[in-house]
């Protein structure tokens, strides 16, 4: 296959074959395969030019595509639906930009940062800094009084006795964290024990051919540590066990890096259920599902330049102009794609909206609960 180029110097003169396929051109683009007939060698300067061309001029892609998603809702969609496709970027590529995008910012600007102090003991902390400002009020008074005057019998009486209330404190305060930490370890070992006496009744009734199915009271929910749903998932229940012995604050972060792992993937998974939703509220339209995920699509990717924006710029008057926008534009977006009344597309929009809200509550819960399955792992 030839692998001839056509330089800058030879840009005016005939192309013969495509470099590509070989095929004969006889224009600036082959027939065949459609791609570029005079080709350039790669170097900075027609990398920068392809990336202005295509994407930053005005006349460009993106340009095109986000002024349509933006500004006229459905418009987008109606085009490629129509068959005019080329001149505007993909729809999956426009969603999966946009959607990562939004995850990154969040991610970044400290949506769901978690507070790294040690919250477990805050009363001992206060009264711990407490003490210390007290006795550091004793000192200075003390250096005070040592250079206006010498102490008299009744004042010397009173340091010894706040010095002795301050050491008291410290005791109780001390004793106190102590048998805390004296509780804590008990609630944990009665933990540890329940759980091997529930081991060794399960291990007694498999002996003795009990079954579990007959049980009328059996907990199923996978929250609940006495239940026996978990013992049918050992892996699972190793993981729970792993994450109800972390503290609070490493229990709240590992819900936040399964929600940042997990849920673009489970938000993408509620495409073509958001399609579905349309499919079902404008059965007889004949419309094919093809186009309902393709709306779903470019939808989607709005939302998501609006979240992406509104985490950007910290306005409340931004902030509410945006929110105004991102709520009428989808009941505007299905009156032009889909045609109706007003009132039609108001029910039909709340009642998608509604169900829809539901299944993303859904994937977000999953996501974050997702979380549990990277504990222990390294």
């Amino acid at each position: 296959m030839s692998t001839a180029v056509n330089l800058e110097h030879d840009a005016h003169a005939a192309p013969a074959t495509c470099p590509n396929c070989e095929a004969v051109v006889s224009g600036h683009f082959c027939a065949n395969c459609g791609q570029e007939a005079i080709l350039h060698h790669a170097s900075t300067r027609e990398f920068l030019h392809e990336f202005v061309g295509h994407y930053v001029a005005l006349e460009g892609k993106l340009w095109g595509t986000v002024m349509r998603l933006l500004f006229r809702p459905g418009a987008l969609t109606l085009e490629y639906i129509r068959g005019r496709r080329v001149r505007f970027v993909q729809p999956l590529r426009l969603y999966l930009t946009l959607s990562l995008l939004f995850f990154a910012i969040m991610k970044f600007s400290g949506g769901f940062a978690l507070n790294g102090q040690d919250n477990d003991k805050p009363e001992t902390a206060v009264a711990t800094s407490a003490v210390d400002i007290a006795r550091n009020a004793a000192k200075v008074q003390e250096k005070t009084s040592e250079k206006l005057k010498p102490l008299t019998p009744e004042e010397q009486r009173g340091k010894a006795a706040a010095e002795a209330a301050i050491e008291d404190m410290q005791k109780d305060f001390k004793l106190e964290e102590s048998s805390a930490a004296t509780r804590a370890a008990e609630r944990k070992e009665r933990r540890k024990e329940k759980r091997s006496e529930k081991a060794r009744q399960i291990e007694k009734d498999t002996v003795d051919g009990k079954d579990d199915d007959d049980d009328d009271n059996l907990n199923v929910s996978l929250l609940d540590k006495e239940g026996d749903f978990l013992n049918r998932w050992p892996t699972l229940k190793h993981k729970w066990q792993a994450f109800e012995d972390l503290p609070s604050g490493e229990k709240g972060k590992v819900f936040t890096e399964g929600f940042y792992h997990y849920a673009p993937y489970a938000i993408f998974c509620l495409m073509p259920v958001f399609a579905l939703f349309l499919k079902v509220l404008y059965l007889g339209s004949g419309k094919r599902f093809g186009e309902h995920l393709l709306f779903a699509l470019h939808t989607n990717a709005f939302a998501f330049f609006i979240y992406s924006v509104i985490l950007l710029v910290p306005s409340a008057f931004v902030s509410f102009v945006l929110w105004c926008w991102l709520l009428g534009y989808l009941p505007w977006a299905m009156r032009r794609v889909y045609g109706g009344s007003r009132w039609g597309v108001f029910f039909r929009w709340g009642t998608l909206m509604t169900f829809y809200s539901m299944a993303v509550g859904l994937a977000i819960l999953l996501s974050m609960l997702g979380g549990i399955m990277s504990v222990g792992a390294h």
